[in-house]
């Protein structure tokens, strides 16, 4: 297991892990179909038969074939539940970097991307999530539970084929309890959420990229990364594992028409996808949650990696224009299809 090393004074957080959840090396991709002795047994393999979603899961040497999901703990987690007690004190505050890692194979086709698989998978694939995510919560030492994915050779990913990782904390990452702390504040001091009163002001503005019943697509008004955009419920909702299945079907189509828009505007664009989520357990601290997606078209600067202000050099209301354009047009086509 690796450390959690604190910094000396500020609320951040890094972890060293040998594994780093990377993948070995291999001339075969462990994601793939036929490769299943490659990763740990799944614990969840959707197989479609006769119209039908089974669950099933791998067996000591008996794999199950035939998946269109697939759900594994990482082989080589950035966290693990192997007990070390290894604490130290400030000014060097480290703790165990206890916790779970899964992966979700989002497809079993080794040629797909997140902005290429269907709505429907979309949607199955974000109802395991939130199996998962119940499944997690229910364990000892879960605090919080971490939901990305990498796109490209610029994420971070070291396997283009498509999958997310939900990894969970012993504590609440600090962009997330900062939030957390914010909307809390506001709350109490105007009694409204203020991701209720951001859509509200994005609705028809000038950086909404697409909406569907449920949801809207937008630039953020700060955004740190070009053509950044968020995808959040329109109503008041702190819980994402309670969502209901019509909401996610709707979800799922908004992911997809604007993932499928950005790699449309932005070619060989490389992206991180991240679920903003208020942590399950008892917390009177909640966020209005949501998914951000951080398109990496460009090297950070020193202004950026050592104060925190970001430039960009596409303004949000100008990356909301042309990603609308294209999400209009890739809903559209999807619509077309369904």
């Amino acid at each position: 297991m690796g450390d959690m090393r604190k910094d000396y004074v500020s609320e951040r957080f890094m972890i060293v892990s040998k594994n780093n959840g990377k993948v070995v090396e291999s001339k075969k991709n462990p994601f793939a179909p036929g490769n299943e002795s490659m990763t740990k047994p799944s614990v969840l393999s959707l197989v479609e038969k006769d119209g039908m979603l089974q669950r099933l899961q791998d067996s000591e040497d008996d794999y199950v074939e035939g998946w269109s999901i697939r759900v594994f703990e990482s082989k080589n987690p950035i966290v693990s539940t192997e007990a070390e007690n290894s604490y130290s004190e400030k000014p060097f505050y480290s703790e165990p970097a206890y916790g779970y890692h899964y992966i979700i194979v989002a497809s079993q086709n080794t040629k797909d991307t997140f902005a290429t698989i269907s709505p429907d998978q979309w949607s199955n694939v974000l109802v395991v999530v939130q199996d998962r995510l119940r499944w997690l919560y229910t364990q000892k030492g879960v605090t919080y539970v971490s939901i990305y994915g990498d796109e490209g050779i610029l994420s971070g990913t070291t396997n283009p084929h498509p999958h997310l990782n939900l990894l969970t904390l012993s504590t609440i990452p600090p962009i997330i309890d900062a939030e957390a702390e914010a909307s809390h504040q506001i709350l109490n001091e105007k009694g409204i959420c203020h991701m209720c009163q951001t859509i509200n002001d994005e609705l028809s503005g000038p950086r909404q990229i697409l909406q569907t019943d449920g949801f809207i697509a937008f630039c953020p008004w700060a955004p740190s990364h070009p053509y950044e955009f968020w995808i959040s419920p329109k109503k008041h909702t702190t819980s994402f594992s309670k969502i209901t299945q019509k909401e996610i079907n709707d979800l799922s189509l908004i992911l997809r028409a604007t993932l499928g828009g950005l790699t449309n505007t932005v070619k060989n664009v490389s992206y991180n996808l991240v679920f903003h989520l208020s942590p399950e357990k008892k917390n009177t601290r909640q966020i209005h949650w949501h998914i951000e997606i951080y398109p990496i078209t460009k090297s950070y600067s020193g202004l950026e990696r050592g104060y925190g202000i970001f430039l960009n050099d596409v303004s949000p209301e100008e990356a909301a224009e042309k990603l609308g354009a294209a999400c209009r047009k890739e809903l559209a086509n999807l619509v077309g299809i369904i």
